[in-house]
C-alpha cells in the first residue's frame, strides 16, 4: 500500500466535492466568504481524521449489523468536540457556520470514508485518507468561496480589493451564483484530472510495430547473407 497515494488521491483525482460530488449542501451554503470555507474545511478535516482513526481501531469490535449507526455515533462525538472548541476559541467562525457545523455528522464524505475505507484498512492509511480527503474538501470550498467573495463582495478574507468605482456583482453571493461558480470549478478540475497524455505518433504508436521490426530484421539478414554469398 502506498501511503502517499492514499493521501494525495483526495486532493484532485478523487476530490470528494469536485469529482465525486459529495458534500454539496455546505459547499453551496457557506462559501459566500473564503474565511467560512476555511472554517468548515478545517472542522470537516478534523472530524474525518479522528473518525477514520477511531473506526479503523474499532472495526473488529463493531458488529456488521449496526456498523452504520455505530459510525454515526463516533462521528457525532467528534463533531460535538470540534463544535465546543470553535464555540470557545473562535466564536465568529462558530456563528458563521451555524447549523451546517452539526450537520457534519451526516456529511456523506465522512460517512462514506468510514464505510468504504476506514473499516477496511489500518490506522495509518485511514488517517492519511482522512487528511487527504479533508484537505481536498477544504481546497474545493476555498476555491468556490474565493471566487464568490471576490466577484460578489469585492473582498477576499474580508480585505477590500476593488476600487470604490467598481461595483461587485452581488449575484455571486446568491444561490444562483453559487451553483454557477461550483459548476465552473468542477468542469475545470475534471478537465485537469482527465487530461490525457499526448498520443504517440509514427512507428511507436503502430499496433503492428513488433511484426514490422521482425520482418525488417529478417529481410536485413537475408540481404546480408546474399551479399556474403556473392
Amino acid at each position: 500500500m502506498s501511503y502517499l497515494k492514499e493521501f494525495t488521491k483526495g486532493l484532485v483525482k478523487e476530490n470528494p466535492t469536485l469529482v465525486t460530488l459529495l458534500g454539496m449542501c455546505p459547499t453551496l451554503a457557506i462559501t459566500t466568504m473564503a474565511s467560512n470555507a476555511i472554517g468548515m474545511g478545517a472542522a470537516a478535516t478534523f472530524v474525518l481524521i479522528c473518525s477514520n482513526v477511531a473506526i479503523s481501531l474499532l472495526k473488529k469490535f463493531i458488529p456488521k449489523q449496526v456498523r452504520l449507526p455505530s459510525y454515526i455515533v463516533v462521528i457525532a462525538g467528534f463533531v460535538t468536540l470540534i463544535s465546543l472548541i470553535l464555540q470557545a476559541f473562535v466564536p465568529a467562525v462558530y456563528d458563521a457556520l451555524g447549523i451546517y457545523l452539526p450537520l457534519i455528522t451526516v456529511n456523506c464524505i465522512i460517512l462514506g470514508r468510514a464505510e468504504m475505507f476506514a473499516s477496511k484498512n489500518n490506522v495509518a492509511a485511514s488517517a492519511l485518507d482522512g487528511a487527504g480527503m479533508g484537505i481536498g474538501f477544504t481546497l474545493a470550498l476555498l476555491a468556490v468561496g474565493s471566487v464568490r467573495e471576490i466577484l460578489g463582495s469585492g473582498t477576499w478574507f474580508g480585505l477590500k480589493i476593488y476600487p470604490d468605482f467598481v461595483q461587485p456583482m452581488t449575484i455571486f453571493v446568491l444561490p444562483a451564483g453559487g451553483f454557477f461558480v461550483l459548476g465552473c470549478v468542477i468542469a475545470l478540475v475534471n478537465k485537469i484530472a482527465n487530461r490525457k497524455p499526448p498520443e504517440a505518433t509514427g512507428c511507436a504508436a503502430c499496433p503492428n510495430r513488433e511484426s514490422c521490426i521482425s520482418v525488417e530484421k529478417t529481410e536485413t539478414a537475408e540481404n546480408t547473407e546474399k551479399e556474403e554469398n556473392k
